[in-house]
């Protein structure tokens, strides 16, 4: 299939202002044909890089990343690719300790997830700017109904989770 598509309609296809074409364009990641009339008309290769090019930045690479990316005679290709790779394994690490984080604050008994004493002890790390969320699983937390009383009794049976 040849396509051959003004701005809005590319635009429209990939769910992006028509703005944002031509600033890919001013940054050098796309060139579109123009018409008789100078109006740029996107066939299936620039339809294709455009995939790209919001897949890419979806997947958090930078507009720089991207133009080697697509860059065929990019020498630093694989570079960047390397460290896009362990950018993204960082993040995904990131992503796994906030999932245990909240899977922690889900079963805690605590309503209020600062004042569990569990939590806290793992968080000293992070306070202390020493360390992020433990590595280690956490250990099953028993659930139970807790007073809401924020009264002195509340607050050390809170304390005492």
């Amino acid at each position: 299939m040849k396509s051959s598509l003004s701005i809005g309609d590319a635009a429209a296809r990939f769910s992006l202002p028509a703005s944002v074409l031509r600033h890919w364009e001013d940054v050098g990641l796309l060139d579109p044909e123009r018409d008789s009339g100078g109006r740029r008309r996107y066939g299936d290769d620039d339809l294709v890089r455009i995939g790209v090019i919001v897949r890419s930045k979806n997947a958090g690479m930078s507009l720089e990343q991207i133009g080697v990316l697509v860059d065929e005679q990019a020498p630093e290709r694989h570079r960047v690719l390397e460290e896009h790779l362990a950018d993204l394994d960082r993040r995904m690490a990131d992503m796994e300790r906030s999932r245990r984080m909240t899977e922690h604050a889900l079963r805690c008994r605590s309503h209020d997830i600062t004042t569990c004493p569990r939590f806290r002890a793992i968080m000293e790390e992070v306070v202390a700017g020493t360390g992020r969320w433990r590595e280690a699983e956490e250990p099953p937390v028993e659930t139970a109904v807790v007073s809401t009383d924020r009264g002195r009794k509340g607050r050390e049976a809170a304390f005492a989770r």
